[in-house]
């Protein structure tokens, strides 16, 4: 397996993932070879993609970008993968819309701008396409011949998609009561679905067993033994949402949280743009969304505490149910660093906001979208997020794999007859 040897301050690689060059530790700042790990020698604090990143003018790296692909290909320069990674076979994800939503923008008072971000768009129907189509390259830079997961059920499928189109075996591991429509999702593209008996959190730590175990030996696992460069590809949100919005960062921003990873990486991705004078260096501020049934980052911003206390998940918004989410202290760090928060909302909350952002805008949202959006509006009714200014809200899957949260309150308005009588006696014609 080719890994990258560090010398002192001078960095040589024969994996060939683009721009990056190290693995460098978030708490000790030590650095690594590009190779499968996920946690520091020294110290075991997380690891993260370090960069040597593209210099020259903002304006010709901005041309560049735009005359790239329609998906995460284009910022391929600012991510850790090969330079002629849109010539692979991936699934490619991104380049998603981003949605000016004047009509929920009224519904909730808002008159600087409201946008969604909706990566229901990709091609499994959730923003985990990104991450796993950088973990996908990493795989193969690696060597690894079959593709991994634990997962709380998009990137089971965004997974299997992956590994399908990419030639690899997938064998993906999700806890055993997760949506049907998110099981099925994940199995029909081929490759193994095992349930496991427990929630996301056991269904992890059987994983990392399975990583040290003869058993997972060429396994590349994108959400562990290949977590720094599949945490990577949430970069891609904050990129396409500046560039949308004409490269200008948002004022405001709300993200979902389960591990927490997503909302620490658009932070990332800010930061980075900020530094390549790609957008203008201005105060943001990034708000962090849980449901009131697995709200640990939630209770520890509220307490004002840095320790993240695990809790048992239980709530309808199986996605973002980890109980011990692992970035759950940068999360913290972020909103408190930015003038931002984390707030939870119940499921009854989760439901009205799935439902108003389809009313609103057409847009079908699954539970994590409304969770976000729910989160949004209790924060703006309490004065916390300002409605002058330009917000955007992220609706990371689609609602058709969630359909049982809302299905009991989501039916034919009536039944009747095939006649006009029928429906004038229904009240219905003018409505």
């Amino acid at each position: 397996m080719a890994v990258q040897t560090i010398a002192g301050n001078a960095t040589t690689t024969s994996v060939d993932l683009g721009p990056a060059v190290a693995l460098s530790c978030r708490e000790c700042g030590e650095r690594f070879e590009l190779g499968p790990l996920f946690a520091c020698a020294s110290c075991f604090g997380p690891l993260e993609v370090a960069y040597d990143l593209p210099t020259g003018s903002p304006e010709e790296l901005r041309e560049r970008i735009e005359a790239g692909p329609n998906n995460i290909w284009r910022y391929a320069p600012l991510l850790p993968v090969p330079a002629d990674v849109a010539e692979k076979p991936n699934i490619n994800p991104g380049f998603t819309k981003l949605v000016k939503a004047d009509n929920l923008a009224r519904e909730l008072g808002v008159t600087g701008g409201l946008y969604v971000k909706d990566d229901s768009g990709n091609p499994t129907h959730s923003f985990k396409d990104r991450v796993v189509a950088i973990a996908v390259e990493a795989a193969r830079a690696f060597g690894f011949t079959t593709l991994s997961c634990s997962s709380t059920g998009n990137l089971a499928g965004a997974v299997g998609a992956a590994a399908a189109r990419a030639g690899l075996r997938s064998c993906v591991f999700i806890p055993h009561d997760l949506e049907q429509g998110k099981v099925v999702m994940a199995a029909v593209y081929g490759g193994e679905l095992v349930g496991i008996e427990g929630n996301y959190d056991d269904v992890n730590r059987f994983c990392s067993e399975l990583i040290g175990d003869p058993l997972g030996e060429g396994w590349g696992f994108v959400n562990v033994n290949l977590r720094p460069y599949y945490g990577e590809g949430s970069k891609t949100l904050a990129y396409e949402i500046c560039e949308q919005l004409g490269w200008r960062l948002p004022d405001q921003i709300v993200i979902p949280i389960a591990s927490g990873s997503q909302l620490t990486k658009i932070d990332k991705g800010f930061q980075e743009l900020i530094k390549l004078g790609l957008v203008e260096d201005k105060p943001y501020k990034i708000f962090g969304a849980q449901a009131e049934g697995c709200s640990p980052v939630s209770a520890a911003f509220k307490a004002g505490h840095d320790v993240v206390r695990p809790q048992k998940p239980n709530t309808i918004a199986k996605s973002l149910a980890i109980g011990n989410p692992a970035d759950g202290p940068y999360v913290l760090d972020i909103a408190r660093r930015t003038g931002g928060a984390v707030e939870d909302v119940n499921d009854e909350q989760v439901v009205d906001a799935i439902k108003l952002l389809a009313r609103t805008e057409g847009i079908f949202g699954e539970t994590a979208g409304g969770v976000t959006l729910g989160v949004t509006r209790k924060l703006i009714e309490a004065g916390v997020i300002d409605p002058a200014l330009t917000t955007v809200v992220l609706n990371t899957g689609d609602g058709l794999k969630t359909l049982d949260a809302v299905s009991a309150t989501s039916q034919a308005t009536a039944t009747i007859k095939p006649s006009l009588d029928a429906f004038r006696a229904a009240g219905l014609a003018s409505a």
